[in-house]
């Protein structure tokens, strides 16, 4: 089965079953204080299959199949060829983790401050997918043409700093930002070890020249 396709159903899964169930929801999200005083790791990963409603997981669950096919059968198959799968597994579950590490950095002494979604993974994915071919086009629900990846990649990450910076709700807005960052540096650095391919060249070349 499809990388893309099994997170896409074990995401919807839990995250509907989550909809009605507040005390399934409160004991997945991402909570940085619980973390550091009651020990419960877990949440590092349970809050990425968490969203906080429907237009969220579908957001997400789309942008994520969109982006998640192109590098699982095109993108990460050119290369990483055999290992194109386990790339985008270990790259979407790694996300999960590294999106939030800031929030738990600066939240975890502080009992109020909760979030969940997927975005912070789904954001490494799009990015991932940038990085590797930086002019292709990209068109959005709220975008009504098409721009430049590398064009849309700036101001997503200007609006997802800001965001950020400003606060509210329980939608990890940084998560977005750091996301989409180390899906950057993830594509860089395997691309470079595994397959002694530069990215940076290339992306200079492709926008550039």
């Amino acid at each position: 089965m499809s990388i893309t396709f099994l997170i896409i159903i074990i995401t919807c899964a839990v995250s509907i079953l989550a909809f009605n169930r507040e005390n399934m929801k409160e004991d997945l999200l991402f909570w940085p204080y619980n973390i550091s005083q009651k020990g419960q790791f877990y949440r590092f990963i349970t809050n990425g299959v968490l969203h906080a409603d429907a237009m969220h997981l579908i957001f997400n669950m789309v942008s994520f199949y969109s982006f998640g096919m192109a590098l699982e059968n095109y993108l990460f198959k050119a290369l990483f060829g055999e290992l194109s799968r386990a790339m985008l597994a270990i790259l979407y579950v790694t996300a999960i983790i590294a999106a939030v590490i800031p929030d738990y950095i600066k939240y975890k002494d502080k009992s109020y401050y909760r979030s969940l979604g997927a975005s912070g993974a789904v954001s490494a994915i799009v990015f991932a997918a940038i990085t590797i071919q930086p002019n292709m086009p990209i068109q959005f629900f709220f975008i009504p043409f098409k721009i430049p990846g590398f064009v849309f990649g700036i101001c997503f990450l200007i609006l997802s700093a800001s965001l950020a910076k400003k606060g509210g709700g329980n939608i990890g807005h940084s998560a977005h930002f750091w996301g989409s960052v180390y899906g950057v540096l993830f594509t860089y650095l395997a691309a470079k070890l595994i397959s002694g391919v530069d990215l940076a060249v290339y992306f200079y070349t492709s926008v550039f020249k």
